[in-house]
């Protein structure tokens, strides 16, 4: 396969959509097909080590006291993850988020009631660029909040996994998709309903990236 260089592709949605089959999709159809194996990172990946406590904290301990330092901290392991392992891995493979900076607007706009083009100016500026794209895969909050129940465990979580809080996430990435000029940082934005069969949602994420000339055709 002849490109200049490779993709990172941002996958998004609401819980219990299909981000990671769709990743592990994507991962084995390069791998498998065309030879080159992906690397996956997260939305956090604790490069910047010094904002460890500070990453964890704002996440799962959410205040008011510690929002700023919580985007300043996610501002700072984004940079350095983009720098680290993301710049210098498109040049030889590609690159898959599961999830990126779309669930960091919505996680703000819902926990501390920001402005979701406010959230996405800050933190795009700390980053600094945008991925090539990024698939939102589309579930009603209602089956979100039902097929992650079905998970065996305890993945579930009361502050979060529940139909009011996915409704307004939803709400949030509702307005990515209807304006993405107005979240630049985002890159090439892509609605794909997820509410289909795994193989069809994979197909369409495929030729979405096929069509925007980062994939083999």
């Amino acid at each position: 396969m002849s490109i200049r260089r490779y993709p990172f592709v941002v996958v998004e949605g609401l819980d219990g959509a299909g981000k990671t089959t769709v990743r592990k999709g994507l991962f084995r159809i390069w791998s498998d097909l065309f030879g080159v194996t992906p690397l996956c990172v997260l939305t956090t990946n604790f490069v910047a080590v010094e904002h460890i406590q500070t990453l964890v904290d704002g996440k799962y301990r959410p205040t008011p006291d510690n929002r700023e330092e919580y985007l300043a901290a996610l501002g700072a392991d984004k940079a350095a993850t983009l720098h680290r392992l993301v710049a210098p891995s498109v040049a030889v493979r590609p690159v898959i988020a599961d999830r990126w900076l779309l669930s960091e607007i919505a996680f703000f706009a819902v926990k501390h009631g920001a402005d979701a083009v406010e959230v996405h100016d800050r933190l795009g500026k700390m980053i600094g660029s945008a991925p090539d794209v990024t698939l939102v895969l589309s579930v009603s909050p209602q089956d979100s909040v039902e097929r992650v129940g079905r998970r065996s465990g305890d993945s579930a979580r009361v502050d979060w996994d529940v139909l009011e809080i996915q409704d307004r996430v939803r709400s949030v990435y509702d307005a990515v998709i209807a304006k993405p000029d107005d979240f630049p940082y985002c890159g090439d934005v892509v609605a794909i309903d997820a509410a289909r069969k795994p193989a069809e949602v994979l197909h369409d994420a495929w030729r979405a990236l096929a069509e925007r000339g980062v994939m083999p055709c």
